[in-house]
């Protein structure tokens, strides 16, 4: 293996972390990394469990003097979001990461970095392997398919773990201590559709080029969702002119926002359909300006052809259903200015031979706004004939007034950044209210390095954030007596 990061510090975090990267471990296939973490238990003596969802718990005794100290959860996950680069060819499901660095940042060429949460893992893992370590026992929780769902740890059951003190290292802004989160689910919906032959000309109508991002993190920053815009192309396109759908697609992940979608139809007229293109392009810049520059609206003739399209009453209720599910922030929080409450994310947009399928993903930090939106997507879908399956359903993690963590915490951060870190909740999932349900009475804080535009392939991570976040954490674990 390549030593790209052997350069920087510190240096054991960082070999750990570019070890894990060259492993495949997109969610849904996190069994090589799961066996890469037990063997590094196995190898050194450390009691450790594995269960048959690929979760690990790896357990470090408590060095001398810390003998009779409470124990410290630290907790990330394996798994992470595989988007590329337009025109990336690396095959995320069985290759590792081509990672980089530069002027202070690491990256990976033409994908996601995976640094949400790798890096939690490589620090959990350099902890883990440093035999003199001055710190109480440590209870490491690695879990998978946080991004699919927290399915790792809604099935986790509680091993080995005697303590009630957690840092999760999931958080991607240094100095903000995360102390809250919206729960959320994944709601598929589904629309039968019906085909009949059409033969004419074939066209790709595709939205590109959008920012996309994190649908909690970004969900309130006015990016373009492009599968909802697709809706409205099309509706557009069904208006000015005869033409059948072959078919919708866009979005890989119901946790991140379509960046492209696209449409296989048939058209009579491409010029004018090529018109109707480069309006719409003008319209939808101007509409999500300055925020999308890069929208492009294109149409590619695919040549003369005979297949099945959506028969025109399928076509109407697709549409119907793109243009009418709710997206986006939906509610604003009452009592803590500037957060989402609830919202949802149309991610993921596919038609298969006798269906087309929208999977959400639904966050809100009240679980009365969470059934509502999921009953609104469940009542839409049935009316025109679809069903609704609704995936990983995980709590919110609610705010604690008195925690002794938070303030140790807080001290340490004081002393070491001259300033107070900043306390806030978060739109975004964190795997800490299912926990705080398998463990209670868990008091537990998130934190993390400096990361930018995870979960798209711009996603980077400062070395020097790393660096500052490694050695807080080492102070906490030192006064942790």
């Amino acid at each position: 293996m390549s030593n790209i990061l052997a350069h920087l510090e510190p240096k054991e975090v960082f070999r750990y972390f570019e070890e894990l990267a060259a492993i495949p471990h997109g969610s849904g296939n996190t069994k090589q990394i799961a066996d890469y973490c037990e063997q590094f238990a196995k190898d050194r003596g450390l009691p450790h469990a594995r269960d048959a969802h690929d979760n690990v718990v790896i357990i470090r005794e408590a060095a001398a003097g810390y003998e009779t100290a409470a124990p410290v959860l630290l907790q990330g996950h394996l798994d992470m979001v595989c988007e590329k680069a337009p025109g990336c060819r690396k095959d995320m499901e069985k290759e590792g990461l081509d990672l980089a660095e530069e002027n202070g940042w690491v990256y990976a060429k033409g994908t996601t970095l995976g640094g949400d949460d790798g890096i939690a893992v490589a620090m959990m893992l350099a902890l883990l392997a440093e035999k003199e370590l001055p710190a109480p026992r440590l209870e490491c929780i690695i879990t998978s398919d946080e991004e699919v769902g927290m399915l790792g740890a809604a099935a986790w059951q509680p091993t080995l773990i005697t303590g009630r003190n957690m840092i999760n290292l999931d958080s991607e802004e240094e100095g903000i201590f995360t102390v809250s989160c919206a729960g959320g689910n994944r709601t598929y919906c589904r629309l039968p559709i019906t085909r009949e032959p059409v033969t004419g000309q074939a066209v790709t109508v595709k939205i590109a080029g959008l920012v996309g991002g994190h649908s909690g993190v970004e969900i309130n920053k006015g990016r373009a969702n492009a599968d909802m815009l697709l809706g409205r192309l099309l509706t557009a396109i069904r208006s000015a002119m005869p033409c059948h759908i072959l078919s919708v697609a866009g979005g890989q992940k119901d946790n991140a926002i379509p960046t492209e979608a696209e449409a296989g139809l048939f058209c009579g007229d491409a010029a004018a359909l090529t018109a109707l293109a480069a309006e719409w392009q003008t319209r939808l810049r101007h509409e999500y300006a300055p925020i999308e520059p890069g929208l492009t609206v294109s149409v590619t003739a695919c040549g003369e052809k005979t297949a099945d399209a959506m028969t025109e009453e399928s076509a109407d209720r697709v549409l119907c259903l793109l243009l009418c599910v709710p997206n986006g922030v939906q509610a604003m929080s009452g009592s803590l200015p500037g957060l989402v409450q609830t919202s949802l994310n149309l991610g993921i947009l596919t038609t298969g031979e006798d269906a087309v399928e929208l999977h959400f993903g639904v966050r809100s930090s009240l679980a009365s706004q969470k059934e509502m939106l999921t009953e609104r997507l469940t009542v839409l879908t049935r009316r025109l004939g679809g069903s609704v399956e609704v995936f990983g359903d995980y709590p919110a993690w609610e705010y604690r007034a008195e925690s002794p963590l938070r303030e140790l915490m807080c001290e340490v951060y004081r002393e070491q950044y001259g300033a107070e870190p900043k306390i806030e909740a978060i739109h975004a999932g964190l795997e800490c209210g299912l926990l705080c349900e398998k463990l209670p009475g868990l008091d537990c804080v998130s934190i993390g390095p400096e990361m930018l535009e995870i979960h798209t392939p711009r996603e980077r991570m400062s070395v020097a954030s790393v660096g500052r976040v490694w050695r807080f954490v080492r102070e906490v674990l030192r006064r942790s007596r």
